[in-house]
C-alpha cells in the first residue's frame, strides 16, 4: 500500500514520533493506523530499555492536592531542559492525579497499575513519553499525606520545582501559615519536625562526639557535661524543624510562630531533584558534539 504524506502527518500528531520513524511504522503494517500506533508504542518501549543504563538526575517535583490528599512526587531526566517541555510536564501532571487516586505504597506498585484513562500501565505510559523526548525519564519517588478539614497542606516548589515541600499542619485551616513553614523547610532543609522524632541512638552519638571534641580542646572534665548539653541545644536547632530560627522572623522559632497561630507541624516531606544520585560527568559543550559526530 503506498503511504501518503497525509497519513504519516496523521499518525505524527496522534504519537508525537519521527516523520521517518511514522514512515517506516506505517511501511511495516500496510498503512494500518491503529497497528502503526502499536508498532511505535512497542518501539518506544524498546528505545526506552536502551536509555535505561544513562544517569537521569535531572528532572522536577511536582505537587498535586485534591482536597484532603496530597502528593509530593519527583520525575527525573538526563537534562534539565527536558523539564520545560510540554509532554513533560503533562507527565507530571498524569502522575499525580494517578497517585492521588490509586493511593499506591510503592514505585513498583505505581509501575503496574492501569493509569485512568487509558488502559495501558503507568510503565508503558512513561516508556511512550520517553520515546517521543529521547531521554531516559523515571519516577523516582513520591509521598502521600491525608488530612482532615481542619488541617492545612503547605506545599511549596522552590526553583520551578527544583525543591518541593509539602507540609501538614494539624489544628489550622490556613494553607498560608502553612505555606510559610513549606517554604522555611525549603530553605534550611531540616531533618526532623521535633526533638522527639530523633532517635535515642543518634543523640548519644552526637552527644560523645560533643564530649570527645570538648575534651580535645582541653576543657576541664567537671564542665564539660554542661558544654555539651548546651552544643546539644544548638545540634537540635540544626536538625529540627521546631528548634530553628523562623525565616521571615529570625527573632522567633518556627514552634512559636505555629503555636501562635493556634496550629502544630504535624509533618513535612522535602524532595531535591537529584540528591544523593550520581550526577552526570560530561559537560553541555561535549554532550553537543558527541551528538554531531554520530
Amino acid at each position: 500500500m503506498a503511504i501518503t504524506a497525509k497519513m504519516v502527518k496523521e499518525l505524527r500528531e496522534k504519537t508525537g514520533a519521527g516523520m521517518m520513524d511514522c514512515k517506516r511504522a506505517l511501511q511495516e503494517t500496510d498503512g494500518d493506523l491503529e497497528k502503526a500506533i502499536d508498532y511505535l508504542r512497542e518501539k518506544g518501549i524498546s528505545k526506552a530499555a536502551k536509555k535505561a543504563d544513562r544517569i537521569a538526575a535531572e528532572g522536577s517535583t511536582y505537587m498535586e492536592v485534591d482536597n484532603n490528599t496530597a502528593v509530593l512526587l519527583e520525575v527525573n531526566c538526563e537534562t534539565d531542559f527536558v523539564t520545560k517541555n510540554d509532554q513533560f510536564k503533562q507527565l507530571l501532571s498524569e502522575l499525580g492525579s494517578h497517585i492521588i487516586k490509586e493511593q499506591p505504597k510503592t514505585v513498583e506498585e505505581v509501575m503496574q497499575q492501569p493509569l485512568h484513562g487509558t488502559g495501558d500501565k503507568v510503565e508503558t505510559f512513561i516508556n511512550s513519553v520517553v520515546a517521543k523526548i529521547g531521554e531516559k525519564i523515571s519516577l523516582r519517588r513520591f509521598t502521600i499525606l491525608n488530612k482532615t478539614d481542619n488541617d492545612a497542606f503547605g506545599a511549596y516548589l522552590h526553583m520551578g520545582g527544583r525543591i518541593g515541600v509539602l507540609a501538614l499542619l494539624e489544628g489550622t485551616t490556613e494553607e498560608q501559615v502553612a505555606k510559610d513553614v513549606a517554604m522555611h523547610v525549603a530553605a534550611v532543609n531540616p531533618r526532623y519536625v521535633s526533638r522527639d522524632a530523633v532517635s535515642e541512638d543518634e543523640v548519644n552519638r552526637e552527644r560523645e562526639v560533643l564530649k570527645t571534641q570538648a575534651l580535645n580542646e582541653g576543657k576541664p572534665e567537671k564542665i564539660v557535661e554542661k558544654m555539651v548539653e548546651g552544643r546539644l541545644g544548638k545540634y537540635f536547632e540544626e536538625i529540627c524543624l521546631l528548634e530553628q530560627s523562623f525565616i521571615k522572623d529570625p527573632d522567633q522559632k518556627v514552634k512559636k510562630y505555629v503555636s501562635d497561630k493556634g496550629a502544630s507541624v504535624k509533618s513535612f516531606v522535602r524532595y531535591e531533584v537529584g540528591e544523593g544520585m550520581e550526577k552526570r560527568e560530561e559537560n553541555f559543550a561535549d554532550e553537543v558534539m558527541s551528538q554531531i559526530k554520530k
